[in-house]
């Protein structure tokens, strides 16, 4: 067993590599950008959620109610379309400081849980393969993993979703060859 005061290195640096990767992902590779799309009528709809009071939460479209999700008027609703969830942010720019830095938070918390798996199956001195294979598939679990949810309880586009998980593969890699690099010897 290795304690975690003993993995602080490599769970830091691992956190500064995935957040440097993902900026990469983000800024230079571009990939995502096809993952959203313009609403039709932007303005429209934005005046009209405006003059409703929408504010701040999650919305699912129609709405309904356990008990009333089989009456035939929640029936049509769901029928005539669109049905869907809507994230709706506080009102202003996107606070990006505020998200790079719980993206931050993130990461630094994967690398603890992975820290801690690994710490606790693989021996202090072992090899790189055994402790990038640990590390690996604890990282990709939290990574990787993740964002199948949203394809399959949130009707995100399977594109969208698959390019998360492929970033999940590339932040688990960078994260277990840190900690594979970083293993007490």
């Amino acid at each position: 067993m290795v304690s975690i005061t003993a993995l602080w290195l490599p769970i830091l640096l691992a956190a500064v590599i995935v957040f440097v990767a993902s900026s990469l992902v983000h800024m230079v590779v571009k990939y995502h950008q096809s993952d959203y799309k313009q609403l039709p009528e932007e303005d429209k709809i934005l005046a009209t959620m405006r003059a409703a009071g929408v504010q701040r939460g999650l919305y699912t479209f129609p709405y309904c109610t356990h008990q009333n999700m089989k009456s035939d008027a929640i029936q049509e609703k769901f029928k005539q379309g669109p049905a869907g969830l809507l994230t709706v942010f506080p009102a202003g720019l996107p606070a990006m400081p505020k998200f790079l830095g719980l993206w931050f938070a993130y990461c630094l918390l994967i690398g603890f849980f992975t820290a801690y798996l690994t710490g606790h199956t693989v021996a202090f001195g072992a090899h790189y393969p055994v402790v990038f294979r640990v590390a690996g598939t604890a990282a990709f679990m939290a990574y990787g993993l993740g964002p199948l949810v949203n394809g399959i309880w949130k009707a995100q586009p399977w594109s969208g979703v698959l390019k998360e998980t492929f970033d999940g593969l590339i932040y688990a890699l960078l994260t277990a060859g840190t900690f594979g690099w970083l293993w007490p010897r």
